[in-house]
């Protein structure tokens, strides 16, 4: 056993080691080491591949005989691994990190110059990769099944087409109320907001809900995001707008809420396979719970308001906590997935869903992407990007091979709203407690409902012990009607 883990350890260290570079390629890197990165990325990553899946892993399994509970599902969860890595060729492997190494800086260049000819060559190669992939993986009726089940464990095409179509149903009818209400006025986010203030009060607030800088940092990326290489080291990134205070600090608030979630996962799974989030759609609901439930919340705002204003007199000297609240949750169609609002979101990864299946099956030609892309946000949401570089060149996912991944984010919101809502009922002061910036008994029952398993239960086992229902639109849906209602007037 202690073999075993020994092994699981030096794989994991290989893998955080490939992503620390990762995370440098996105922050500090020099351009000129991109194709070098790629192949040192390459190498981490296929090392890993080969001391996974080697007959000495599967021996060791077969002989090790578990000493704990842990251990028992260490073995059950790598058996797992194992069985879907040896489906896959080493060479496979190096290949898309390869491939994704030079994609993502043909992507920055793309998206800085908004010129898609400089990505598309590269994203044909990573969708032809990824084909391979899903073939490799194996699936029942879909390749886009294989892909998904990568970041939601079970999770089906068929079923995820489900959810979105009960969700867009009920949404759609709710943006049309909110249209043909009066306007919020959003002033009270846009304006002059020096980037120094916006940094230190985003950190400051994210200290207080509890993401631990002790363990972790924030850094500037082109694309928010968070990452882990081991419970004690986690960090986060954000992009600044000095005229837009958003972007910034909720970017802060979604990312540390992902930290969080890395950071109270249990010390004993540490170095181990288990020690990750248990999918992303799970992941998803901590960022946005904290993002959103917490920190677009009026009592969290009757806090911080007072805090806000006196940084930032210029634009906030006049506004109210009423008008900032209202700024700050105004629904209004954009362009930008990570700026949307809470009502339009979903929509965003439904057309995102949409075109992933489309690229696998062939259906659509990668040159014929930003037109598809434009025509579905403008029927969708009724606003067409001027350029690439809002419309089809905003996310790095694709271009980090990450095809399968969109629709966690709207699985998470709605795994948000239904764990929050039985937090309240264990909590039943929470809005006072949010209303004082005390965030501890929160971040508690989250440490002691969702972080602490790891990878040891299922999104599904963990939402369904939490709640004591099975994953729903219900609870986002009354969520949404009551806020925007309230907000909006109806």
């Amino acid at each position: 056993m202690q073999a075993l883990r020994d092994r699981l350890s030096r794989i994991t260290d290989l893998n955080h080691a490939a992503a620390i570079l990762e995370w440098d390629q996105e922050t500090y890197m020099p351009e000129g080491a991109e194709e070098s990165r790629a192949r040192q990325v390459a190498t981490l990553r296929s090392l890993s591949h080969e001391l996974l899946v080697d007959d000495a892993t599967l021996n060791l399994m077969e002989s090790a005989s578990p000493e704990s509970p842990i251990d028992q599902d260490l073995i059950r969860i790598t058996r797992k691994d194992v069985e879907k890595a040896t489906r896959v060729p080493a060479s496979l492997i190096a290949e898309l990190a390869i491939a994704s190494g030079r994609s993502k800086g043909a992507w920055q260049k793309a998206r800085a110059t908004n010129n898609f000819g400089i990505f598309a060559p590269h994203l044909e190669k990573i969708v032809d990769l990824t084909v391979q992939h899903a073939e490799a993986l194996g699936y029942d009726q879909n390749p886009y099944d294989a892909l998904l089940d990568q970041y939601e464990e079970g999770m089906t095409t068929a079923e995820v087409a489900r959810v979105f179509l009960d969700l867009k149903s009920q949404v759609i009818p709710l943006v049309k109320k909110i249209a043909d209400a009066p306007k919020l006025d959003d002033r009270a986010v846009h304006g002059a907001f020096p980037e120094d203030a916006q940094w230190a009060f985003g950190i400051e607030v994210a200290k207080q809900l509890g993401y631990d800088f002790h363990c972790g940092r924030q850094d500037l990326s082109a694309h928010p995001f968070s990452t882990a290489f081991s419970i004690t080291d986690v960090r986060i990134t954000t992009r600044v707008d000095p005229s837009f205070f958003s972007p910034g600090f909720f970017g802060t608030l979604h990312e540390a809420g992902h930290a969080m979630y890395e950071q109270g996962i249990d010390m004993a799974l540490e170095g181990t396979p288990l020690a990750d989030g248990t999918s992303l759609g799970m992941h998803e609901s901590q960022s946005r719970l904290w993002e959103n439930l917490i920190g677009r919340s009026k009592p969290f705002w009757s806090h911080y308001f007072p805090q806000a204003q006196a940084l930032f007199p210029e634009v906030l000297g006049k506004e109210t906590l009423e008008s900032f609240y209202q700024s700050a949750n105004t629904v209004a169609p954009s362009l930008i997935r990570v700026e949307a609002d809470e009502v339009t979101y979903n929509l965003h990864i439904m057309l995102r869903f949409e075109l992933e299946q489309e690229m696998i099956a062939g259906k659509i030609s990668i040159k014929d992407l930003p037109n598809a892309w434009n025509d579905r946000m403008e029927s969708w949401l009724g606003v067409r990007p001027s350029t690439d570089s809002d419309g089809v060149l905003q996310d790095i996912h694709w271009s980090l091979g990450a095809i399968g991944y969109f629709p966690t984010y709207a699985l998470g919101n709605l795994m948000s709203t239904q764990l929050f809502d039985a937090a309240k009922r264990d909590i039943p002061n929470l809005d006072s407690l949010t209303a004082s910036g005390q965030f501890a008994d929160l971040l508690g029952w989250l440490r002691t409902h969702v972080h602490t398993h790891g990878r040891r239960k299922t999104a599904s086992e963990i939402l369904f012990d939490a709640t004591g229902a099975p994953l729903s639109s219900a609870s986002w849906m009354k969520y949404a009607t009551k806020k925007f209602g309230d907000l909006y007037g109806f």
